[in-house]
C-alpha cells in the first residue's frame, strides 16, 4: 500500500466526521432559530414550571420541616414535568409542520437528528432550569447554588432529554401523543429521577461525597447506555 493509498481513507473519515458534526450542527441550529422567533416552547415550559413550584411552595408553607426534606423531590418533579412538556411540543411542532419529513429526507445518517434534537432539547431545557433555579431558592430559602447539585442537574437533564428524544420520536406519530409520552418516558427515567433526587439530597443536606458517588456512577452508566441504544435504533424507530 502507497503513502497516498494510506491517507485517503483517514481524509474520507475526517470529511465523514465533519458532514456529521455539521448536520447535528444544523438540526440544533433550526430548533434555536425556530425557537427565537417564536418563543413558544421555553415560555410553556417555564410558566408551567413556576406553577408547579409555587403549588408545592403554598402546600408546604406550614411545615418547615417537610420543605427542608422534600427539596430535591419537589426540585426534580418540577424539572420533569417541564421537560416533558418541552419534549412533547418540540417534536409536535416538527410533525405538525411538516419538518419532521424533511428532516428524513435530508442525506445525512438518521443518528444526527437524533443528537441534534437532543442537544436543541438540552438547551431548552437547561435554559429553563438556570431561570428556576434562583426562584427556587429564594421562595424555598435555600441556596441550590451548590457546584456538585449542579453539576448533578446537568447529568439528570442529559439522561432525561436522552432517553426523551427517542421515546417522543415514537409517540408523536401516535394520535393521543400528549397522553402516550409520560406513560412511556416516566417508568423508563425513573432510574435517573431516583439517582438524581437521592444525590440532590445528599449534596443540600451536606452529606460526605463517598456516599452520593453511586448515585452519580448510576446516572452516568444511564446515560451512556441509553445514548448508545437511541444511537443505534433512532433509525429503525423513525421508520416506523
Amino acid at each position: 500500500m502507497t503513502h497516498q493509498e494510506s491517507i485517503i481513507p483517514r481524509v474520507e473519515t475526517r470529511n465523514g466526521s465533519l458532514v456529521y458534526l455539521r448536520a447535528i450542527g444544523a438540526v440544533v441550529w433550526k430548533d434555536l432559530a425556530a425557537e427565537l422567533r417564536s418563543r413558544e416552547l421555553i415560555s410553556a415550559m417555564l410558566v408551567f414550571a413556576l406553577l408547579v413550584i409555587l403549588i408545592f411552595n403554598f402546600a408546604l408553607e406550614l411545615d418547615i420541616e417537610a420543605r427542608e426534606t422534600v427539596t430535591a423531590g419537589v426540585l426534580w418533579v418540577t424539572f420533569a414535568f417541564a421537560g416533558t412538556l418541552g419534549l412533547n411540543r418540540s417534536m409536535a411542532i416538527e410533525k405538525d409542520r411538516g419538518c419532521l419529513d424533511g428532516l428524513l429526507l435530508a442525506p445525512i445518517d438518521r443518528s444526527a437528528i437524533y443528537f441534534g434534537k437532543m442537544i436543541a432539547n438540552l438547551i431548552f431545557m437547561i435554559m429553563v432550569e438556570l431561570i428556576v433555579l434562583p426562584i427556587y431558592s429564594i421562595l424555598y430559602n435555600i441556596n441550590l447554588f451548590v457546584p456538585g447539585l449542579l453539576v448533578l442537574v446537568l447529568l439528570g437533564s442529559i439522561g432525561y432529554v436522552a432517553v426523551g428524544t427517542l421515546l417522543v420520536t415514537m409517540a408523536v406519530q401516535a394520535r393521543t401523543r400528549d397522553i402516550l409520552l409520560p406513560i412511556l418516558l416516566f417508568p423508563i427515567v425513573l432510574p435517573i429521577l431516583l439517582a438524581a433526587v437521592k444525590a440532590s439530597a445528599n449534596f443540600l443536606l451536606g452529606i460526605e461525597l463517598a456516599e452520593t458517588w453511586p448515585w452519580l456512577n448510576l446516572l452516568i452508566v444511564y446515560n451512556i447506555i441509553f445514548i448508545a441504544i437511541a444511537f443505534m435504533v433512532f433509525d429503525f424507530v423513525v421508520e416506523e
